[in-house]
């Protein structure tokens, strides 16, 4: 599909709460239509050698790949279940990362374990490897976003949003939703239980990990201190936005989240994407309208990258 316009998201605003913010951001600057007409956008993911936004459609089980011009096309599918047997739910693949081995690595709702893509980048099959499924015997309940550092460990959140009937899921096997750090030896290890894990990203050193819970009752960013072999320590809070769910123009919870260079956090949450200092103070909010599920950069950070419910979004940083 060719788009031969650029149109913008009409609802959409910024909302500056603190002038640290206008270093990154112009509050004037529209957020563009990339792609819509999609059931539930996820994984946002830039391609910098195609100079393209790879993303998840969950519920269609498949990934797309989208231009800077809107040039969209179907990617990979299925991109999560590989199963053949007809099931409901979120059943597609949800994070996408590149591996330090240039993999497509991704978070597979519908088989219910961490894998790679095993096809070269430009050739896509619907051929994978199993890098993490089972915790201690038990199947994983569906991962949902993933991260690498810089030593090539790989932390992702795993809660229970891939399962068809969620939480009430008779094949749910682990009675919690964790935290988890493949290391490279091949040892999968629980860091953390939380109540609805979602997004997370690394501060520029790696000192900290950012995560998102993504639960109503608890919508809180955590933030946990990183040590030199990857163990984490010392969870604190680092902003509460419980008393915005469910209030009008404040769709959505905390989700997916990127970390600027400058240390500047975008996470996507209630009403949109919330920008925080590295101190954990609001510095704006980007509404979009929609429920935001994740976000992304270009290499350059000259651009921004939303996935909200149907819509793919871009925004021009300064």
């Amino acid at each position: 599909m060719s788009c031969t316009s650029t149109p913008t998201k009409e609802n959409a605003f910024i909302e500056i709460f603190d002038d640290r913010a206008l270093d990154l951001i112009d509050p004037e600057t529209p957020l563009v239509i990339l792609a819509d007409g999609h059931d539930w956008t996820e994984g946002p993911l830039w391609w910098e050698a195609e100079q393209a936004l790879l993303y998840t459609d969950i519920p269609q089980n498949s990934i797309f790949k989208v231009d800077m011009l809107g040039n969209k096309s179907l990617y990979l599918k299925p991109s999560g279940y590989t199963g053949d047997t007809d099931r409901g739910g979120e059943v597609g693949a949800n994070g996408l990362v590149f591996s330090p081995e240039g993999r497509l690595v991704m978070c597979q709702h519908g088989d219910r374990r961490m894998a790679y893509m095993d096809s070269p980048l430009d050739e896509p099959k619907a051929s994978f490897v199993t890098l993490a499924d089972r915790y201690e015997g038990k199947r994983l309940n569906s991962p949902n976003d993933v991260v690498y550092d810089a030593m090539g460990r790989m932390y992702f959140s795993d809660p229970p949003y891939g399962l068809e009937k969620n939480m009430d899921d008779p094949a749910k096997e682990l009675d919690f939703q964790g935290l988890y750090v493949l290391r490279n030896s091949g040892e999968l290890q629980l860091l953390d239980r939380l109540t609805r894990p979602n997004g997370l990203a690394f501060s520029p050193d790696q000192s900290l990990l950012y995560v998102a819970n993504s639960d109503p009752d608890l919508a809180v960013w955590y933030v946990y201190e990183v040590d030199m072999d990857g163990n984490l320590s010392s969870r604190n809070l680092f902003f509460d936005a419980t008393d915005k769910v469910g209030r009008d123009g404040y769709k959505g919870l905390p989700d997916g989240m990127k970390v600027h260079t400058s240390g500047v956090i975008f996470a996507t949450g209630p009403g949109g994407v919330w920008v925080f200092s590295p101190e954990g103070e609001a510095l704006a909010r980007i509404h979009t309208g929609e429920a935001t599920s994740n976000c992304a950069f270009s290499t350059d950070e000259k651009t921004f990258f939303l996935t909200a419910d149907s819509y793919v979004l871009k925004m021009d940083l300064k």
